[in-house]
């Protein structure tokens, strides 16, 4: 049944990856962010953050000494998640768990189900298990599974565009234009696809918390994410790493939701500057935006059945999981209703909506920094330069 299923999962990401790579390089998705401006990115942001509310003690940390400590400024955070899950593994050892609900066993032990003990090193016969395509079987490709997965890659996309702005806001950066969210959108869908390929159970969005984290430490540069990606794919090979992170206890992880989460939704009231702030039209449309970004997704949530159906129940069952999915995200539900409301009602002015401030920003050429900001790696650009000349020079 396992696998069964993670072949299933398989084809809905194979299938839905597509959605994704069309949108992004055939530049639809960027023409479709040109309707979004500072009013609609406000309600958006904020929900990205506010939204994952559910997951979630203030950051006293980098106050403790002076601010000329960087060791305290950018490592905090990751100083006080050492320092807790040590704390948590002494009361795990002592005994102070034992007699305590089943409940905050699972939480707050670390070493739950007996992850680190259970846990081999290599897989099974081999020293080193490297994932490969199809390792699960072939894909099993249903109608219902594989609409509700493109309902989640459009969710995926909707959110992915806020926490790009939110991203391009807390590292300082210009506004990213539309070639560039176009571009991040179908990588995106590459990310789908190669996962489908090689089973994963997940797809691929932009991560709300790295956003949160990069405004906290204010490192926004890619040669860290770089180095990440080598550690994660080193960590990946041994399934003992991924026992050991997995033993963290979960109140860090809803302490740190807290503080990055929050980060991100502060951002999002941030765009408001660039618009008329005592404009009651604006009000209206973040007021109403807010609103049902959090009580439509609530209500999906809450009539939500142990076996995954939803409030939307017709006949038809793809329709049901694109709905379904759809109106259970937070900044897919804002994201529509501000940019319904933002584009039909009438404005005084221009500048209420801020698009003076915002069009420049929406072109490659809007601005001189765009391109430093948003331009590929040097390496990357070299490459290409000299892939193009030779492909100019077998078509001579």
């Amino acid at each position: 049944r396992f696998v069964r299923g993670i072949r299933t999962i398989q084809g809905s990401l194979i299938v839905a990856s597509f959605v994704n790579i069309i949108l992004g390089y055939s530049r639809a998705w960027g023409e479709l962010t040109r309707f979004f401006t500072p009013i609609v990115m406000v309600p958006v942001v904020c929900l990205v953050g506010l939204g994952l509310f559910a997951r979630g003690f203030p950051l006293y940390l980098k106050r403790v000494h002076s601010r000329a400590h960087l060791i305290l400024e950018r490592f905090a955070l990751l100083i006080c998640i050492g320092i807790v899950w040590a704390f948590a593994a002494i009361l795990t050892v002592s005994g102070a768990y034992n007699n305590v609900k089943t409940a905050t066993k699972l939480s707050c032990r670390t070493d739950r189900s007996y992850l680190m003990s259970s846990a081999p090193w290599y897989g099974h016969n081999v020293l080193i298990k490297i994932p490969y395509p199809f390792q699960w079987g072939t894909p099993i490709f249903r109608a219902s599974h594989v609409f509700g997965m493109i309902g989640a890659a459009l969710v995926s996309s909707a959110e992915s565009t806020a926490t790009f702005f939110a991203a391009a806001r807390l590292s300082g950066a210009t506004a990213p234009p539309a070639h560039v969210l176009s571009r991040s959108i179908g990588l995106q869908g590459i990310g789908m696809l190669l996962e489908g390929l090689f089973g994963s159970l997940v797809g691929t969005t932009a991560s709300v918390e790295n956003v949160g984290l990069l405004g906290l430490t204010h490192i926004g540069s890619r040669r860290v994410v770089q180095i990440s990606t080598g550690f994660m794919i080193f960590f990946s090979i041994f399934g003992k790493f991924g026992a050991f992170f997995a033993s963290i206890p979960l109140p860090i992880f809803a302490a740190i939701y807290c503080i990055l989460l929050g980060i991100v939704a502060a951002c999002g009231i941030t765009f408001i500057q660039f618009a008329n702030s005592n404009s009651m039209r604006n009000i209206y449309v973040l007021g109403v935006s807010l609103f049902l970004g959090l009580s439509i997704p609530q209500y999906f949530v809450m009539n939500t059945t142990g076996d995954g159906h939803g409030p939307v129940r017709t006949n038809a069952g793809w329709f049901n999981s694109i709905l379904n999915t759809f109106f259970s995200s937070p900044a897919t539900v804002a994201i529509i209703v501000g940019t319904v409301l933002d584009n039909t009602l009438e404005a005084r002015q221009v500048d209420d909506r801020g698009i003076p401030w915002w069009k420049p920003f929406q072109h490659s050429k809007g601005d001189a920094r765009t391109e430093e900001f948003y331009s590929y790696p040097a390496y990357f650009v070299f490459h290409m330069h000299e892939a193009q000349v030779k492909s100019v020079l077998v078509n001579r």
